[in-house]
């Protein structure tokens, strides 16, 4: 009996909201590896809000997933085969390796995991790419300074999170936009933002507008929508806007009603001299090594927390996933999959 590698592949391209149609659970053999190669075998897979444009074919910063292929995601795996000298089996790897069980890989663009250093699902999380986007993104083009608002947007979520913890760390005010009263007593009881608003609220605006008594500094955009309607009047004179995410737009099949915002927007930007930066983490891919050294002994030291939100079992990613973009989840969406079963599929291999 052979062994059997599952993965959920793109079925369609969503229209709008993804629904379970949208994927599809196949079964098929488990990857044989060539020369120089190593199979991994999926423990952690990350679940994250830019998957959404990748499953779309319009035109963006990377090639969209194709019909009856993988979804993509970055993977903590374990090497379970390995015909490469550097890499031993039973080592722990990140790969972007997507929605599946088993990868083979020759190696190239993996990076190993070490287990006694922190939890291996961090590696897509706080340690791994999230985190990594929170820190080039605020202390490249934000640049807090002593004194200032910092507010994020989604500030419950991995990014979000480590935005506001590192701009305490750096000495401003940190200010998280969240939904829901939960989140926010999470922000400033747990991770010590100096104040959090639910954009859930009856008054975004008024409330946010209270939590900024001096304006805003520095906003770290990951929803756009209402939330940056309710932000722009309070941005200060050379505020600096890292464009990170856009999540209420993502599944948008229009244009928003209402009037053409643009000139108002174009008028601020003018006006208070913004800093508006779309930026991709990999922009800054030279930072990895200082970004995952600074980050960890925060970590260790107590002065960054974080929080993960586990699914079990790779075919409630679809699931898992439509939920992360109405921000069912609290916390790092990853997958877990069992070892256990698939130490069964390798026995029958």
């Amino acid at each position: 009996m052979n062994a059997v590698n599952r993965r959920i592949v793109l079925a369609s391209r969503p229209h709008g909201e993804p629904k379970p149609e949208n994927f599809r659970l196949e079964e098929g053999p488990v990857p044989e590896i060539g020369p120089g190669q190593i199979l991994l075998r999926t423990r952690w897979l990350s679940l994250d809000p830019y998957m959404r444009g990748r499953m779309s074919d319009a035109k963006s910063y990377a090639t969209p997933v194709q019909i009856g292929e993988p979804i993509t995601a970055e993977v903590v795996g374990e090497v379970v085969a390995s015909n490469n000298p550097d890499i031993p089996v039973g080592e722990l790897r990140t790969a972007f390796a997507g929605w599946q069980e088993y990868f083979a890989t020759d190696g190239k663009g993996t990076r190993r995991v070490d287990p006694d250093a922190a939890p291996p699902s961090t590696a897509v999380g706080v340690l791994g790419m999230p985190g990594m986007t929170a820190y080039t993104g605020l202390l490249n083009i934000g640049r807090p300074k002593p004194g200032e608002t910092v507010v994020v947007a989604a500030a419950a979520g991995p990014v979000g999170s480590l935005v506001g913890q590192i701009a305490r760390l750096k000495g401003a005010r940190a200010v998280g936009i969240a939904g829901g009263p939960d989140k926010c007593r999470y922000l400033t009881e747990e991770l010590g933002f100096d104040a959090a608003v639910d954009h859930r609220g009856a008054d975004l605006p008024g409330a946010l507008t209270e939590a900024c008594p001096k304006g805003i500094d520095v906003y770290f955009e990951n929803v756009g929508g209402a939330v940056f309607s309710a932000v722009m009047p309070l941005l200060n004179p050379f505020a600096r806007i890292p464009v990170c995410g856009l999540v209420s737009a993502y599944n948008a099949t229009e244009a928003p009603p209402g009037p053409d915002r643009l000139p108002g927007l174009m008028r601020s930007v003018l006006t208070n001299r913004l800093h508006i930066q779309g930026f991709i983490v990999w922009d800054f891919a030279d930072q990895a090594e200082t970004f995952r050294t600074e980050v960890g002994a925060w970590i260790r030291e107590g002065k960054v927390r974080y929080r993960e939100d586990v699914v079990e079992g790779l075919e409630n990613a679809p699931d898992a996933f439509i939920g992360l973009l109405k921000g069912r989840n609290f916390g790092k969406l990853v997958v877990h999959i069992p070892r256990a079963r698939l130490a069964a599929n390798m026995e029958q291999r």
